[in-house]
């Protein structure tokens, strides 16, 4: 599939959710004119009182009116229930529509973006849209086209009222435009520097012991203040523009309204007009600009929510599609790493180059290396998460492109640098988090990554919560549950990044444990190591540095040459290595 044909697909799951809550618009806006016809009880009532029950002077005039006024308002008070609820139902429909979607997209940008707080983006854009659909702003505007009925009946009343009102129509729909163009730029100022404020928090949060350790409080408040008064800054000034056209449009209705009692009541002084119908013309103006001055007061919502729509939209159109239709049969022959030359997603610059292996069932690979050869950066390749810029990975013969992503993932195993648990139990970490998963499976990769006997000495056992980010656990603890759901379902690839960097001895034979187990049965398994140790089962080693392969081969070969071998300066293969800024250092 083309990359226009990808970007189309992915935008057609925002305007095809949005289509979708226009249809439910459609049902709003039929109530919406039934409640705008009933609108028109109060004026007849108003018309009827002055020009008949008070001539009149008929008590049972004036209580069949108001029994049938009070019927009326009944009725619209139980219409403007009911299309609330499906203005709600349709916000709820465009979250369900999407959220899957956006959840994806928000693991996508944390791994692919430059920018991380753009991760945060498109759950704070869902969010936003459904505020505003929630909001009175959409109930405004399907009343707008109501508006030339209420100004057309003033002008049936009297010429010179129809007027007054249009005027005063035209002057709101003037104060709209000017503060769409006003608010634009301020709003979009203010929706950035949101985005910069809640990355910046989010990274002091997670970095707080740090920050406490080294005292480096002090700086951080003074970056925080920075960023959080330019934010209140923008947010400022995008509330000044919205609230002054908005006390513009209030000062202008009320304005219209007594210009069109003051006309009314020179007409009726000449007899040209009834006081009946000078109040009515009054209440069917009021109600003709309503919806103007509601919109205007809700105008940020509108923007805000304009805005998100087209980022949300742009978003998803950067992800990629799953075109695989046809299910591979589960891998249990090969790995074969052809070539491939690896780069940070948006960058051309080469981390590892032209690098070539290949792993057969129940081969166990080490790979070492200094500081800065570009291991993580390979096994990402491996595993998938960043596409190779030249070159293929093959696992069973097949490139990446030709698996689902929630097929193959079924199939690998990766324990990171750092291990990130889940808030949840432990049970359902080693899990992967699956709903209503096989306990029988979760104890299985427990026995093989020989942490069986650790769970059980918790708490409640396997049915322990471990808190966010696994915050009740030990880093070891935590490094040893991350390798049990490398694991869970017998996974043929499992790839582990210094996998023994916060364990102790028990842990260490835990380790030694679970590689036997899984060459035993047959997997795959890649250890990237600093510590020798870790490369005890290792069959084969590949030695990177300054990014390109300087040796490959059977472990008790290749091990004395590393050994004996000098360290080469980044200079020496032409290659500039990029180091990360993550915890570990090693790319």
């Amino acid at each position: 599939m083309s990359k226009p044909a990808l970007q189309a697909s992915a935008h057609a799951d925002v305007a095809e959710a949005l289509r979708d809550c226009r249809r439910a618009f459609w049902s709003v806006a039929a109530f919406s004119a039934v409640v705008n016809v009933l609108m028109l009880a109060g004026p007849l009532y108003m018309l009827q009182i002055y020009d008949r029950v008070l001539t009149a002077r008929s008590i049972p005039t004036l209580v069949a009116l108001s029994v049938f006024l009070l019927g009326a308002y009944l009725f619209q008070a139980a219409l403007d229930v009911i299309r609330s609820r499906i203005v709600v139902r349709a916000a709820r429909l465009l979250d369900r529509r999407l959220q899957t979607t956006v959840h994806g997209a928000v693991l996508h940008l944390a791994i692919y973006s430059h920018n991380k707080a753009e991760a945060q983006v498109p759950v704070r854009d869902l969010d936003q849209i459904r505020a505003f659909l929630t909001g009175p702003g959409p109930i405004a505007i399907v009343d707008m086209p109501w508006m030339p009925i209420f100004l057309a009946l003033c002008f049936l009343i009297h010429p010179w009222l129809g007027l007054v009102a249009l005027g005063g129509g035209i002057l709101l729909v003037v104060v709209t435009l000017l503060n769409e163009r006003a608010s634009r730029v301020p709003a979009r100022a203010a929706a950035n520097d949101a985005a910069l404020r809640g990355a910046m928090i989010e990274a002091d949060r997670r970095n707080s012991e740090s920050i406490r350790a080294m005292a480096m409080g002090p700086a951080l408040a003074a970056r925080w203040t920075a960023i959080n008064d330019r934010y209140i800054r923008a947010q400022g000034h995008a509330s000044d523009v919205v609230n002054t056209f908005g006390s513009i449009s209030k000062v202008l209705r009320l304005i219209s309204q007594s210009a069109i009692l003051g006309l009314g009541a020179y007409l009726v002084i000449r007899q040209e007009l009834t006081a009946g119908s000078m109040i009515a013309a009054s209440i069917m103006m009021g109600r003709a600009l309503a919806p103007i001055e509601i919109a205007i007061a809700n105008w940020r919502g509108f923007i805000s929510a304009r805005q998100s729509v087209v980022r949300l939209s742009s978003i998803l159109a950067r992800m990629p599609a799953a075109a695989v239709a046809t299910v591979l049969p589960a891998p249990t022959r090969s790995l074969d790493v052809e070539k491939i030359t690896v780069a940070a997603p948006g960058s051309q610059t080469a981390i590892v180059k032209d690098i070539d292996f290949r792993l057969a069932a129940g081969d166990v690979l080490g790979i070492v290396g200094p500081n800065g050869a570009g291991k993580t950066s390979l096994i990402r390749a491996l595993i998938g998460v960043w596409p190779p810029v030249r070159g293929e990975v093959r696992i069973d013969g097949a490139p990446f492109d030709q698996w689902h992503p929630a097929a193959i993932g079924r199939h690998i195993g990766f324990a990171a640098q750092t291990a990130e648990l889940f808030e949840g139990t432990v049970a359902e970490n080693i899990a992967r988090m699956e709903a209503g998963h096989d306990s029988e499976a979760a104890l299985r990769a427990a026995r093989t990554a020989g942490v069986h006997d650790m769970i059980l000495r918790l708490p409640n056992g396997y049915d322990t919560r471990i808190g966010e980010g696994g915050a009740v656990l030990s880093a070891g603890q935590r490094e040893r549950v991350a390798l049990a759901r490398a694991v869970f379902g017998e996974p043929f690839l499992v790839v582990f990044d210094e996998p023994n960097a916060n364990l102790d001895h028990e842990g260490e034979v835990a380790l030694q444990h679970t590689v036997r187990e899984l060459k035993k049965r047959g997997a795959i398994v890649i250890i990237v190591a600093h510590r020798p140790s870790a490369l005890a089962s290792c069959d084969k080693i590949l030695y990177l540095a300054n990014g390109a392969r300087q040796a490959f081969g059977l472990r008790d070969e290749i091990l004395p040459k590393i050994l004996a071998r000098p360290y080469q300066p980044a200079a020496a293969t032409g290659l500039k290595v990029v180091r990360e800024a993550s915890a570990g250092g090693d790319r």
